[in-house]
């Protein structure tokens, strides 16, 4: 489409935004150019120029007003989230920090041996030997917090503050210390169950459970702007198949606790459902 006819030539500083949109609005195809110093606006039919120039004095002389009204975001549009108002996202952040930084410093083994699920001391050789515990309820939780390598902790970091912070703007912290809570326990002891005793750990299993909160809560209750676009909806499924399936594991990246990741994914959808029709109910 050619646009040849000159409708309106204006200083440069105007604003011409809001009256374009009333453009766009009413069909009349136009570009805005810049010729010579000067803002120009051009229209394909030498008929539109006087529609223009007409409605352009019209806006300008007070005889209506144009307000652009910012659209709100859709469920699926990113949305940045201050650490303020996300707290509980953000301690757990640093704490899956501090839980790297003591495997990464080589902390002594008898301080990682507290925070593991299943207690363990290293024999002759090195060797992880481990053993029953009792009464060390922390254990259901802290695994969350171990972090093996620099790709494990910066992963989990960026999808739990991605998850968890939008999650936490709309439910509360502690609401989101809640589903942290109960999330972690039921990765980690499907971990357990699945895998037996190891050294096992992340929080990749509350990653995979925030995920399915988002998905399903924010399908039931569309006031809650948490639902995570299609796309990344299907990479973070599609990376749990693949993980699943062995792949990641034999692209080098070690051994993965897709347990964890699927009793994760499945207790978070299962809240997501809870506190969904729970809100839809109460809210009618």
């Amino acid at each position: 489409m050619s646009f040849k006819f000159t409708a309106l030539s204006v200083d440069l500083a105007e604003d011409l935004l809001p009256l374009s949109a009333v453009l766009h609005q009413r069909g009349v195809p136009h570009r805005i150019f810049e010729e010579s110093g000067r803002q120009v606006l051009k229209v394909d039919q030498a008929s539109r120029i006087e529609d223009v120039t007409s409605l352009y004095e019209a806006w300008r002389s007070g005889q209506f007003k144009i307000e652009l009204v910012k659209k709100e975001g859709s469920q699926n549009s990113p949305e940045f989230v201050s650490w303020r108002k996300a707290p509980v996202t953000l301690g757990l952040v640093v704490l899956s920090f501090c839980g790297f930084l003591l495997i990464y410093l080589n902390a002594p083994t008898q301080w990682l041996a507290q925070l593991t699920f299943t207690p363990f001391n290293t024999g002759p050789g090195g060797q992880v030997q481990f053993y029953p515990s009792s009464g060390e309820y922390w254990r259901l939780i802290t695994p969350a917090f171990l972090h093996f390598g620099w790709l494990h902790i910066v992963f989990n970091s960026l999808w739990l503050w991605e998850f968890g912070a939008r999650v936490e703007k709309v439910m509360g912290p502690a609401n989101m210390l809640s589903l942290f809570l109960v999330i972690a326990l039921v990765s980690n002891v499907a971990q357990f169950v699945f895998g037996g005793p190891g050294l096992f750990g992340g929080m990749s299993g509350v990653v995979y459970g925030l995920l399915g909160f988002a998905w399903v809560a924010g399908h039931l209750q569309p006031q809650w702007k948490i639902q995570p676009a299609l796309a990344i909806m299907l990479f973070m499924v599609g990376w749990l198949v693949a993980c699943i399936l062995g792949v990641v594991s034999a692209l080098g990246f070690g051994a993965i606790a897709n347990a964890a990741h699927v009793g994760g994914l499945l207790c978070g959808a299962a809240l997501g459902a809870a506190f969904g029709l729970l809100s839809r109910v109460t809210t009618k």
